[in-house]
């Protein structure tokens, strides 16, 4: 990559500390909506709700209805961590045989499958897997919510009716999809100018453009009506049924009606004398805990932040961990895949925690939207390998393989932090190296969040945030091969996190420095 960034240039995120609870989302206006439902007196997870809707309005081609994912809580009046899954699984009626592979090439998305005749798994309604977001919601919401359902998706539907505001950040994320999106009508209709072009905003902020999102309104006020379960039974579930298969999909009503998130026990990991709860199974979680299990072997805890021989072993260790986590878990996902998906986390006033996660997969899902929803649909059929005869290949009903890490950690000294990213495979490296700053360094959440990365995630190499000192680059050349990056704004060479942590009844939260719209807000 050519550099022609400024070496003088620097950006940093302020941190504060407040008894009140925070919200840190990649958009600021989602966290607001959050932070709102905190001031009310909700709790955690009644503000993870409300920040989950309104983030699928104001980040659309990252989550929002269609998207699927995993929560883990911490309820501090239960003394206890909890996860809950609701990522996607495959409709009862895919056929693999719809599927043929060309016998050449390899797909340029997410993940290096062979290539499916019209990247079927890939774009369109034929790569539409069953989401899960919304039943996720509703079930922690009926365990431990406080305020109104309804109260709590309302934000999302003004949001959506005013519509998302065109900036030059939207613009340049659209532009990276535009000519995919112009093959969906009704995706160009809400996406791009005359229909191939980004809709790209005024410089003029009192005349700022905004999406037309009046569709996806009024879904959204049926589930604030309705409840979680109109996406799945009503007439939203109709609707997303009925135009899926229009345009070529197999998902139908009884899909959804079928589909059911649930509560699973957390993998807790001991580290340092404290642990860090992680969602299991298909997730990043059981790399993550292979990683965590031997850095604290190889690292001795040191303050004042990690040196040369830190870094190394946090690059021994991720590259380990992904050498099984490729050779036996079948994630086959492109290192230099780019951030599509989006996380949150969210401290309350009494120390309950939400750390979650959620996804449409690739950026903009599967490039298709509902016209009867305005729901942006997910591709998560591209999951699976389309292969026959592999662990994850392509098939009917099954669960969705994801790189997904959300988590909430504990220090021994009484410290509890939430933690996740979006980034794909770049995630678990990136929640490793937070916790490890946090725990092993005793930093602060802003000194964590400020502080340079690596990147190991399956190449056998190591891609070091530019701004580590000689020494550093140095041992780890010495380690593995190793190239430099900048963090910027776009492309993103590291992963995108967003974190709280709660030391002494006070709260902090931070985002990832280079994100132009994450913020964290306490409310």
């Amino acid at each position: 990559m050519i550099d022609n960034f400024s070496n003088a240039q620097r950006i940093r995120k302020h941190v504060v500390a407040t008894p009140s609870g925070v919200v840190s989302s990649q958009h600021r206006r989602a966290a607001e909506a959050g932070a709102a439902v905190l001031a009310a007196g909700g709790d955690a997870v009644d503000a993870a709700v409300a920040t989950s809707f309104a983030l699928g309005v104001v980040e659309p081609w990252m989550s929002g209805i269609a998207a699927g994912g995993s929560m883990v809580l911490w309820r501090a009046d239960e003394g206890r961590a909890r996860v809950v899954n609701f990522g996607m699984r495959s409709p009862r009626r895919l056929d693999p045989a719809d599927y043929p592979l060309t016998g050449d090439g390899r797909t340029s998305d997410l993940f290096p499958w062979p290539l499916v005749v019209d990247d079927r798994n890939v774009q369109g309604a034929t790569a539409v897997a069953i989401p899960g977001v919304v039943d996720g919601m509703g079930l922690a919401h009926g365990a431990y919510g406080r305020r109104p359902w309804a109260e709590l998706v309302t934000p999302a539907v003004a949001l959506a009716r005013e519509g998302m505001i065109v900036d030059w950040y939207s613009a340049l994320v659209t532009a990276s999809a535009a000519k995919s999106l112009s093959r969906d009508p009704h995706a160009a209709a809400l996406f791009l100018d005359e229909g191939c072009w980004p809709i790209i905003g005024s410089w003029a902020a009192t005349t700022a453009r905004r999406l037309d999102q009046r569709a996806l309104a009024a879904t959204l006020q049926r589930v604030a009506d309705g409840g979680p379960r109109e996406v799945y039974e009503g007439q939203t579930a109709r609707d997303l049924a009925r135009d899926i298969q229009a345009k070529g999909g197999c998902l139908h009503e009884d899909d959804l009606a079928g589909y059911r998130a649930e509560f699973v026990e957390p993998l807790t990991i001991p580290y340092r004398g404290g642990r860090v709860h992680a969602a299991p199974g298909l997730t990043g979680g059981p790399s993550l805990a292979q990683a965590l299990r031997q850095l604290e072997g190889a690292l001795p805890p040191g303050q004042g932040g990690p040196d040369a021989a830190a870094y190394v072993a946090m690059a021994k260790a991720l590259d380990a961990a992904f050498r099984v986590r490729l050779n036996d878990m079948g994630d086959h996902e492109s290192p230099q895949a780019p951030p599509c998906t989006t996380h949150f986390s969210v401290v309350d006033r009494h120390g309950n925690f939400c750390a979650v996660t959620q996804t449409l997969l690739s950026l903009f899902g599967s490039r298709v939207v509902s016209p009867s929803t305005g729901v942006l649909l997910n591709n998560g059929i591209m999951w699976f390998d389309p292969e026959p005869g592999k662990p994850n290949s392509l098939g009917p009903a099954k669960r969705c393989l994801a790189n997904y890490c959300p988590v909430v950690g504990e220090t021994a000294d009484g410290r509890r932090y939430a933690l996740g990213a979006s980034g794909g495979r770049k995630i678990i490296g990136a929640v490793m190296q937070l916790a490890s700053f946090i725990t092993d360094h005793g930093m602060s959440l802003e000194q964590a969040f400020h502080q340079p990365r690596i990147d190991v995630s399956g190449s056998g190499a190591v891609i070091a945030d530019a701004a580590l000192p000689s020494e550093v680059i140095v041992a780890l050349s010495s380690a593995l091969p190793t190239t430099t990056a900048r963090r910027l704004v776009f492309p993103y060479s590291f992963a995108c996190p967003a974190g709280v942590l709660r030391e002494g009844g006070l709260n902090t939260g931070c985002t990832e420095v280079m994100s132009p719209w994450g913020d964290s807000v306490a409310g």
